[in-house]
C-alpha cells in the first residue's frame, strides 16, 4: 500500500514537472523535426475560400440560364463544380492530417510529455483500474460474515481504486493541457475545425434538372416575343449573359492556375520521398538487427507520408482536368449565347428598320396631303382645317404604329388600350368634349378669327380658336361699340351647352336692327304720320342704304332665306292706354350704328315736333 502511494505521488510530480517544461522542450525539438505538410494552414484556407467563391458563380449561371439548353449546361457545370469542390476538401483534409501527424512527431521527439506517451500511461492506468475493480467486486460478492482480514483487504482495494481514478483524472488534464499548449497540434486541430465550418457553408445542390428545364420552357417561350421591347430586352440580356460567362471563365482560369502552382510542391515532395526510399533500400541491404528494425520503421513512416502526399497530388491533377472540362463547357455555352445574341440583334435591327420605313411612309403621305391642300384648296379657313386634320391623323397613326411595335400580344394591348381609353374618357371628359366642339366651331357656319360673336351676355371679336378653347376680345355692348381691353376665354364645349347660347355674324355681314318706341301726339291722320315717320327714317339711313342692301344679299346668299329681303325700316302703330305708340325698327351697320342712330333720332324728333305744332 505504501509503495503504491509513493509511486502515485512520484508520477504526479513528474507529470507536473513535464507539463511545466513541455513548451520549452517542444520549442527546442521543432527545428529538428521534418516538415511533412506541403501546404501551410493559411494556404489551405485560401484555397478553400477561392474554390467556394468560384463555386458560388453557379448562382449567377442559374440566373442567366433562360433556355432549356442553358439549363442542361448549368446541370453539367454543377456536377463538375461539385467534384471540384469535393476534391478541394480532400486536399485540405489530407494536408491537415499531415500537419497533425507532423505535430505528433514533434511531440514524440520532445519526450514523454507527448499525447502518445500520456495516452500509454492512461492505458496502463485503465488496465490497472479494471484489475482492482475486479478484485473489489469479487470481495463484495463474498458472504457478509467474512473475516476481518478480508474486510481490511476490501478497504485497501477501494483506496487503491480511488488513487487510480485520481491519477487517471490527472493524466487526462495533462493531456488536454499538452494539446492546447502545443502550437502545431492546436493549429492542426483549428485547421480541421475551419475546414468543417467551410464545408457547412457550401450551397446545396440545385433542384432536379428535368423539372427545372420543364419550368423554364414557358419562360423561354414568353421571352421569345416579337415586340421591340422584348427584342431589345433580349439583346441586352444576351449581352449581359456573354459578359457573365466571360467573367466566370476568367475566374475558372485563375482557380486552375492556383491549383497548378500548388501542385508543384507535393510533386517535388513525392520525388524527395522516392529518393529517400531508394537510399533506405540501399542501406537495408547491408543492415541487420536493430539497425534493420529502425530502417523498417522509417520505411513505414515514409510509405505513410508517400500515400498521404499522393492523396494531395492526385486530386490536384483531377482538379486541372475538371477545370479544363468546365472551361470547355463554358466556351460552348458562350459560343451558343453569342450566336443567339447576333440573331437577336439582327431581328431587332430588322424590326427597327421596318418601323422606320413605315413611319417614313406615313410622314410622306402627310407631306403629300399638306402640299395637295396648299395647292388645290384656296379657302384659307378650309385649308387650315385640312392641315390640322392632317397633323392629327399623321401623329395619331405614328403613335399607334410605334405603340403596336413595342407590344407582342395584340389582345393584351387591346385590353390595356381599352382600359386606358375608358380612364381618359372619365378623367378628361371636358377636354375631350372641347376637342370635339372645336370641329363644330370651324364647320361651314362656324366662327373665324375676326368674327363678332356673342356668348351669353358677352359680346366680342374672335382673336384665337384653339383645339380646347377660344379667346374673344370683349366689346362694349352698352354704349359705343369698341374693345374694353379684356380678353375672354371660353371652352369649346360651349357649343353643346343649352344655356347661354352662341350668336355669330354671318361672314361678310355686319348688320343689326335697332328699335325706337315713340309716344305719338294726338292727330287726325295717323296713317299719314306713319308715312312721314317711315320717310324720315329712310332719309336718315339713305347714305348707308347700298351697304345695307349688299349685306342683305350676302345674308340671302349664305342662308338662302327669303326673310333677307325685308331689311328695310318698319313702323308699327299700336294703341296703349288710350295713347298711340309707334315702334320703329331700322337696320344699321354695326360700325356705323352710332351716327345712324343719331340721324334717325333727329329725323323722328323733327317729324314729331312738326305734327305737334300742327296740332
Amino acid at each position: 500500500m505504501r509503495s503504491l502511494w509513493t509511486s502515485a505521488l512520484f508520477a504526479a510530480g513528474s507529470l507536473w514537472v513535464t507539463a511545466g517544461q513541455a513548451a520549452d522542450v517542444k520549442a527546442a525539438a521543432a527545428p529538428a523535426a521534418e516538415s511533412w505538410a506541403v501546404l501551410t494552414a493559411d494556404q489551405v484556407i485560401r484555397i478553400l475560400d477561392d474554390t467556394v467563391d468560384w463555386y458560388r458563380t453557379l448562382g449567377a449561371q442559374q440566373q442567366s440560364a433562360s433556355q432549356p439548353s442553358d439549363l442542361l449546361i448549368l446541370y453539367a457545370n454543377r456536377q463538375t463544380a461539385d467534384k471540384v469542390m469535393a476534391l478541394a476538401f480532400d486536399i485540405a483534409r489530407a494536408n491537415a492530417e499531415l500537419l497533425s501527424s507532423e505535430a505528433g512527431a514533434a511531440q514524440r521527439a520532445a519526450g514523454g510529455s507527448s499525447p502518445q506517451a500520456l495516452g500509454q500511461q492512461q492505458d496502463q492506468l485503465d488496465a490497472e483500474r479494471r484489475t482492482i475493480a475486479g478484485e473489489v467486486a469479487d470481495y463484495e460478492r463474498r458472504p457478509a460474515g467474512s473475516t476481518k482480514a478480508l474486510k481490511d483487504r476490501l478497504a485497501e482495494l477501494r483506496g487503491e481504486l480511488a488513487m487510480v481514478d485520481a491519477r487517471r483524472n490527472l493524466l487526462q488534464t495533462m493531456s488536454e493541457f499538452v494539446n492546447q499548449s502545443d502550437p502545431k497540434s492546436a493549429g492542426a486541430n483549428a485547421l480541421k475545425a475551419q475546414i468543417d465550418a467551410i464545408a457547412a457553408t457550401i450551397p446545396t445542390a440545385g433542384a432536379n434538372p428535368a423539372a427545372t428545364v420543364a419550368a423554364a420552357v414557358p419562360a423561354a417561350a414568353r421571352a421569345a416575343g416579337s415586340g421591340l421591347w422584348e427584342l431589345g430586352s433580349n439583346v441586352l440580356k444576351l449581352r449581359g449573359k456573354v459578359a457573365d460567362i466571360d467573367s466566370i471563365d476568367r475566374r475558372t482560369a485563375a482557380l486552375a492556375q492556383t491549383f497548378k502552382e500548388i501542385g508543384a510542391a507535393p510533386v517535388n515532395q513525392l520525388k524527395s520521398y522516392g529518393s529517400r526510399s531508394d537510399a533506405l533500400a540501399s542501406e537495408a541491404q547491408h543492415a541487420s538487427g536493430e539497425v534493420l528494425t529502425g530502417l523498417r520503421e522509417q520505411f513505414d513512416t515514409l510509405a505513410w507520408l508517400y500515400k498521404q502526399t499522393a492523396s494531395i497530388v492526385i486530386p490536384l491533377a483531377k482538379e486541372q482536368i475538371l477545370l479544363r472540362q468546365y472551361r470547355h463547357t463554358l466556351g460552348s455555352w458562350r459560343d451558343a449565347t453569342e450566336r443567339q445574341y447576333e440573331d437577336a440583334r439582327g431581328q431587332l435591327g430588322v424590326r427597327v428598320a421596318i418601323l422606320l420605313g413605315i413611319l417614313v411612309v406615313v410622314f410622306l403621305i402627310g407631306e403629300v396631303w399638306q402640299r395637295t391642300v396648299i395647292r388645290y384648296v384656296h379657302d384659307v379657313h378650309r385649308r387650315r382645317q385640312l392641315i390640322l386634320i392632317r397633323s392629327i391623323v399623321v401623329w395619331t397613326l405614328a403613335a399607334v404604329i410605334v405603340g403596336l411595335s413595342f407590344v407582342t400580344e395584340l389582345s393584351t394591348f387591346a385590353t390595356f388600350a381599352g382600359l386606358l381609353t375608358a380612364g381618359l374618357a372619365v378623367a378628361m371628359q371636358s377636354v375631350l368634349v372641347s376637342v370635339v366642339g372645336y370641329f363644330f366651331l370651324i364647320g361651314k357656319y362656324g366662327i373665324r378669327v375676326g368674327d363678332r360673336i356673342q356668348i351669353g351676355t358677352v359680346l366680342g371679336e374672335v382673336i384665337d380658336i384653339g383645339l380646347v378653347r377660344m379667346h374673344l376680345m370683349e366689346l362694349n355692348s352698352s354704349g359705343p361699340l369698341g374693345p374694353t381691353g379684356r380678353v375672354v376665354a371660353f371652352a369649346n364645349l360651349i357649343v353643346f351647352q343649352a344655356s347661354g347660347g352662341l350668336f355669330k355674324q354671318i361672314p361678310g355681314v355686319n348688320l343689326t336692327w335697332h328699335e325706337i318706341t315713340l309716344t305719338l301726339p294726338a292727330v287726325a291722320d295717323y296713317p299719314a304720320l306713319k308715312a312721314r315717320l317711315l320717310s324720315a327714317v329712310n332719309q336718315a339711313i339713305g347714305e348707308f342704304h347700298d351697304e345695307i342692301v349688299r349685306q342683305t344679299r350676302q345674308i340671302e346668299k349664305s342662308t338662302a332665306s327669303a326673310a333677307a329681303d325685308a331689311a328695310e325700316p318698319r313702323v308699327q302703330m299700336r294703341l296703349i292706354d288710350s295713347r298711340m305708340e309707334a315702334s320703329i325698327g331700322y337696320p344699321v351697320s354695326v360700325q356705323h350704328a352710332a351716327p345712324i342712330d343719331e340721324r334717325v333720332s333727329e329725323a323722328l324728333l323733327m317729324v314729331i315736333t312738326q305734327n305737334t305744332q300742327v296740332t
